[in-house]
């Protein structure tokens, strides 16, 4: 998995037809790229709300071998282990 440097907007609309869609999340360089990408896969939309999303890493160290097992045997690794 490859890890997006260009930071991602996240948008609330309403489509030509009416339909609000909310919570679509497009990346590019800034948000005016982010508006340009959006209004070229929603032709005549309405923009509501435009935010910043801020991407979180689920995990800062790297996953290991033992992890991975962990995971699949559902052991919790915050019991010791024996």
């Amino acid at each position: 998995m490859q890890i997006s440097s260009s930071p991602k907007y996240g948008f609330r609309i309403r489509t030509r037809s009416g339909v609000v869609v909310d919570n679509l999340s497009i990346s590019g360089r800034d948000e005016p790229d982010a508006e340009r990408k959006l209004r070229q896969i929603y032709h005549g939309c309405e923009i509501l709300e435009t935010r910043h999303v801020i991407a979180r890493s689920a995990r800062m160290n790297p996953v290991n071998y033992e992890d991975i097992v962990d995971l699949i045997a559902g052991d919790d690794p915050s019991e010791p282990k024996v």
